[in-house]
Formats: structure tokens, C-alpha cells, sequence
């Protein structure tokens, strides 16, 4: 089979680009296809933005393993590359008796997974560090911070491309099959015409799409566990002028499907609160001011001075879960499919928080599945 290159990565977003530079850096030769205009238009531009430090996830999970490592790497290549970011810290704060046992646990997890200078601290000393938050007690975590995303993309496929990567925008997968020693792809390009590429491996990082390739590869999807349900979730901001100023990322105790309505503070200081999380059947970028209300709600248990006034309608993205509504925790996906019968193939589900954090490590992952291939 003569090859249009040894790699097709599937999705230019953040884990699609880190998987690109990592197999270029290597030496494989490497499309990389992106149903957008350009890079980085989905999931990886529409989230908080924050580095996670590796609290939330079970022991020896991918999501907590990569987690680490993947910040450790992450805040290396921005000091390296001049990547805007900081090392902001976070506290999740108790806000209520019941929640106190939930700072404990999150502490002693987050120490076995690797997180560094993990503290308990006490309401006094929460209002020393935040003074306009309120709570019983939290813990901090120092090394959780803030990348620009958009930035930390494009030094992925600057990467890539200096090692002779080649990036297809508008270039949507019609059909796949896999030939005897890799796969044929049917891609529908920029002009509407359809062209075929021949590689000898597939990196599906397709993010919310990630299921869809899996089936047209002939993969029963629900069998494999590797149905994705999305789920929204709404940002608002803080409306210019309004009196409140936060150093850190303040979030609550996690309750359900997400991580809760946390305030994230931006790389220019900006307050932006969320996400919240819905389960929905499309998507649906638009965010309903009506929310506002139930945001405010939400905020004023750990920042009580906060009025609903002062929160405007920001953004909204989607997180393609494993996990459905009601569902227990799902690791990430990242599977070399031989076993399904599809050699080469590396399918990238799930990838949802701390997927930002966790996609250099994820990176080198994928190429230690394929480097035998």
C-alpha cells in the first residue's frame, strides 16, 4: 500500500495537536485533519482555560497520572516557549459542615495522585488569602494555574509542522476502512471535493466527533464503551467595574457531573464563573442570560457580595463524556484497538477535564502505543 504519510491524526484541537508534535518529533510523517476552518475551534476553545493539579481522580486513573505529568510538562513548555500562563492556585472551599469531611479526602487523594503543597486551611486563613470569599475551611492547591489554550495549541502544531507535519483544514472524514497494513480514508476537503488518503496508522483525537470515526470504522461503539454523551456547560462574566477581585480560582465541592460553578480568573484578571453541566442531544453554543440567577446563587455561597447584576452571558462549550447522567466516574480512552481488530488504530474518547492538562502526557502515551506499528 502506498502511503499519504505513516500517520493521520483526526482533530486539531489540543490532544489531536500534542499527539501531532510528539509523533513528528519522532520521525513519523503525519497528516493531521481538521473538519474546521482552522485549528482549536471546539472543546479546546471553549473551557476555563485552568491547569489542573490532579486532585479529583482516582488513584492510577489515566485521568489522574496524566493529569500530573502532563502539568509538570505543560508549565515547562510555556516557561520554555513564552506560553501566557500562571500559577494562579486554587482553593476549593466548604461552605457548609457537611462538606468538610469532602476537603479531607480531596486532600488525601490529591497527595496520593502527586499534587504538590496540597494545605488545609481554616476560615481565617481562606480570608487572609481571599478576603471576599467566604467558607468554613478549603484546601489549596499552589501549582493549579491558568494557560492561554490558544497559544499552547499553536506551539503544538508550530511544532509539528517544523518537523514536516502537514495540517488539512475543512477536511471532513466521509468514510473509513482499514486496508491490510493501515487505513483508507475518504476526505471531503475545503472545495467540497472528495480525496482518499492511505496512512499505515490513525490517531482518532476527533474530541465531541471521536465517536462518529469510530463507528465508521466498523466499531460497535456501545459494546466498547465508548458511547460519548455531551454536556454543556455555560459561562458568565463579570460585567466591567463590578467590585470584586480575586487572586486564586476559587471552586466549590464538586457535586455531580462536573467540578461545580467555580470563579476562574483570566490571564488579564478577569472574573468568569462556570461551568455548570447539562446533558444535551446537540450542540448548542448560545448561553440563556435567564441563568443568571441560578449562577448567582450558586457563586454567593462562597462570594456573598457577588450581585446578579453584574454577571453578562460569556460562552458556552461541550465536553464529550463517557459517562452518562446518573453514571459512575469514566478514566479517559486511549486505546490502541488490535484487540478490536484494527492494528494501528488509537482512539482518543472521552477526553474531557483535565484534558487541557493532561494532553502532553496523553502525547507521549500515543506514541509509545504506536511505536512498534
Amino acid at each position: 500500500m502506498q502511503r499519504d504519510a505513516d500517520v493521520v491524526v483526526v482533530g486539531a484541537g489540543v490532544v489531536g495537536l500534542a499527539v501531532a508534535a510528539a509523533l513528528a518529533r519522532a520521525g513519523r510523517s503525519l497528516l493531521i485533519l481538521e473538519r474546521q476552518e482552522g485549528i482549536a475551534r471546539e472543546t479546546s476553545a471553549r473551557n476555563s482555560e485552568v491547569v489542573h493539579a490532579g486532585l479529583y481522580y482516582p488513584e492510577g486513573s489515566l485521568k489522574a497520572t496524566l493529569c500530573v505529568a502532563g502539568r509538570h510538562l505543560l508549565y515547562e513548555r510555556c516557561e520554555r516557549l513564552g506560553i501566557p500562563h500562571r500559577r494562579r492556585g486554587k482553593l476549593v472551599v466548604a461552605t457548609r459542615d457537611e462538606e468538610l469531611p469532602a476537603l479531607e479526602e480531596l486532600e488525601a487523594l490529591g497527595t496520593a495522585n502527586g499534587a504538590e503543597d496540597l494545605a488545609l486551611l481554616d476560615a481565617a486563613e481562606v480570608a487572609r488569602r481571599e478576603p471576599q470569599v467566604r467558607a468554613l475551611a478549603a484546601l489549596e492547591s499552589p501549582q493549579s494555574g491558568i494557560v492561554d489554550a490558544h497559544a499552547l495549541c499553536l506551539s503544538y502544531l508550530a511544532e509539528a509542522e517544523a518537523h514536516g507535519a502537514v495540517l488539512l483544514t475543512q477536511a471532513e472524514v466521509l468514510e473509513a476502512g482499514a486496508t491490510p497494513g493501515g487505513f483508507r480514508l475518504q476526505v471531503d476537503d475545503a472545495d467540497g471535493q472528495r480525496a482518499e488518503l492511505q496512512c499505515g496508522a490513525l490517531v482518532n483525537a476527533a474530541g465531541l466527533h471521536a465517536q462518529s470515526l469510530a463507528e465508521k470504522l466498523g466499531m460497535d461503539v456501545v459494546a466498547a464503551g465508548y458511547r460519548l454523551h455531551p454536556c454543556k456547560g455555560d459561562y458568565f462574566s463579570m460585567a466591567p467595574g463590578a467590585p470584586l477581585k480575586l487572586d486564586r480560582l476559587v471552586y466549590p465541592v464538586a457535586r455531580g457531573p462536573g467540578l461545580g460553578v467555580h470563579a476562574g480568573v483570566d490571564l488579564g484578571g478577569r472574573l468568569r464563573f462556570g461551568p455548570d453541566a447539562e446533558y444535551v442531544d446537540s450542540l448548542d453554543y448560545r448561553v440563556d442570560p435567564a441563568k443568571a440567577a441560578h449562577f448567582a446563587r450558586l457563586v454567593q455561597r462562597y462570594l456573598p457580595a457577588l450581585e446578579e447584576e453584574w454577571l453578562q452571558p460569556d460562552f458556552a462549550g461541550v465536553r464529550a463524556k463517557l459517562s452518562g447522567p446518573g453514571e459512575p466516574f469514566r478514566d479517559f480512552v486511549v486505546a490502541e484497538e488490535s484487540a478490536a481488530g484494527l492494528p494501528g488504530l488509537v482512539n482518543c474518547m472521552g477526553i474531557e477535564s483535565p484534558g487541557l492538562t493532561a494532553a502532553g502526557a496523553l502525547a507521549e502515551r500515543v506514541v509509545g502505543l504506536l511505536a512498534s506499528l
